[in-house]
């Protein structure tokens, strides 16, 4: 019945330079909602691309890792001794490292930092395309694989190397170098003998894999048993979880740390972790953390793994690929203001958008009292004017939300281009239009306010 009304339309488009005023300001506040939305899912995506394209079940790290570009080194017997664990088929460690690329088209030698992944090639840890079938090659000295999505600041290295472009043919002549690129990273001379595909990131602009044994000729000064990344591959039959507890067993230290999010302290088995820090003054402060729980060793269960998919004893970390998946983007959401900010956003294109459409409707209303007024006097009850006033509403968010839609197409596009972030728009449509929509109905709901007070009496007195 409500939609059945045309009244509601004939007011809109009664004047219709307002109308393309109040579609305009909705419009806006759409594209700033799915550009807020649409950079904060990029940057979670973005930062998860390596952590989706591992091979592994369970995950060993360093308890002082951050996240990616900030992974502490550990010692690699640490893993190995999970691989005398029965549930264990096998083990690979991964070095991880960023290093100063020398751009060789920079004559002032500039350079950019590049994320480094060392990794066995015979143990195919690495599933990016390109990387599965090019990885052999990294077994001859000072030869990497670079990835072809990276930012342009590093160099044509796809055109020097010949390799097809992706857009005409998606296969692994694609990612094939038929010319050796020479090029310098961490004052070493390296050759680009193929590509893969990863992507940028807010955390790196580049990537590039090698073998353990080059990634340990560019940084000479690290110490081959000292890893960054630990897989462990379990037995088809196996349970990871159980495989983590078994681990956290046989390792030193009494308590194991967890995150807070799914387990709160209950002053029995699960207790508050608390810190120390120091103040201005010198004073010493003993305060809770907030994000982490601690167990004592004989009372974890596989339960509390389960829920957690993290767990840190004494100098390791074990997690399941979902745990650390979860690890990487917790850093980004918690630990950094730019998932805040994107947040905040979409947050404050919302509020602008009801501000707007509280406006137009508004002025609409006071404009047309005089006929709120008659109809009033002709019997029409407030609900029916309000009908009016929240389907005037309705259809300013749809016809807002059309060319928000088309506008922020263009400029994810026109961004993805240029940043090479992965923006993606229709998994956000739906939730938008549905904002816009509550964004509108608000706006008139407030507006409802001014139809009621509309008197017969006052307009015909």
């Amino acid at each position: 019945m409500i939609f059945a009304v045309p009244l509601a339309w004939l007011q809109l488009t009664y004047e219709k330079s307002r109308l393309l005023v109040a579609i305009s300001g909705i419009t806006f506040a759409v594209v700033l909602m799915f550009l807020q939305l649409g950079f904060r899912d990029a940057l979670f995506d973005s930062a998860i691309r390596l952590q989706n394209n591992l091979v592994g079940d369970l995950v060993i790290i360093s308890p002082q890792s951050t996240n990616l570009v900030a992974m502490r080194n550990f010692s690699q017997r640490r893993l190995y001794q999970a691989l005398g664990m029965k549930e264990v088929a096998s083990v690979n460690p991964v070095y991880i490292s960023t290093g100063a690329w020398k751009i060789k088209e920079d004559p002032a030698g500039q350079t950019r930092n590049i994320l480094v992944l060392g990794a066995n090639p015979d143990a195919k840890v690495f599933k990016m395309p390109g990387a599965v079938s090019n990885i052999d090659r990294v077994k001859t000295e000072d030869v990497v694989l670079f990835d072809r999505t990276s930012r342009a600041e590093f160099g044509p290295i796809v055109r020097e190397c010949g390799s097809l472009d992706l857009k005409a043919q998606f296969n692994d002549e694609a990612f094939t170098c038929k010319n050796l690129v020479n090029r310098e990273v961490a004052n070493r001379k390296i050759k680009v003998g193929g590509l893969f595909e990863l992507g940028a990131s807010f955390a790196a602009d580049g990537a590039m894999i090698t073998s353990d044994t080059n990634f340990l000729r560019i940084f000479d000064a690290r110490r081959s048993g000292l890893i960054n990344l630990g897989l462990i591959n379990l037995k088809p039959e196996a349970s990871p979880f159980e495989t983590m507890r078994n681990f956290i067993v046989g390792q030193p230290g009494d308590n194991v740390v967890l995150p807070r999010e799914k387990l709160q302290p209950d002053g029995k088995r699960i207790k508050a972790l608390f810190q120390e820090r120091t103040e201005a003054d010198g004073k010493l402060v003993r305060e809770e953390n907030k994000d982490k729980v601690v167990i004592a060793k004989s009372d974890l269960t596989i339960d509390d793994l389960k829920k957690t998919e993290d767990a840190a004893i004494d100098d390791t970390r074990i997690l399941t690929m979902q745990g650390y998946i979860n690890f990487e983007k917790g850093y980004w959401q918690k630990s950094t203001a730019i998932g805040f900010i994107f947040s905040l956003g979409t947050v404050m294109g919302f509020i602008v958008g009801i501000v707007i459409v509280y406006q137009i409707l508004y002025t609409d209303v006071s404009d047309h009292l005089a006929e709120y007024a008659t109809l009033k006097a002709m019997g029409y009850s407030n609900f029916y004017l309000a009908q009016i006033v929240i389907q005037e509403s309705f259809v300013l968010s749809i016809l807002g939300f059309i060319p928000g839609l088309g506008i922020s197409f263009f400029l994810y596009n026109l961004t993805k281009n240029a940043t090479l972030l992965p923006l993606y728009i229709w998994d956000k449509a739906i939730p938008v239009m549905l904002l816009t929509i509550v964004m509108c109905v608000i706006s008139g709901a407030i507006s409802l306010r001014k139809v009621q007070s509309a008197d017969p009496a006052e307009v015909f007195g």
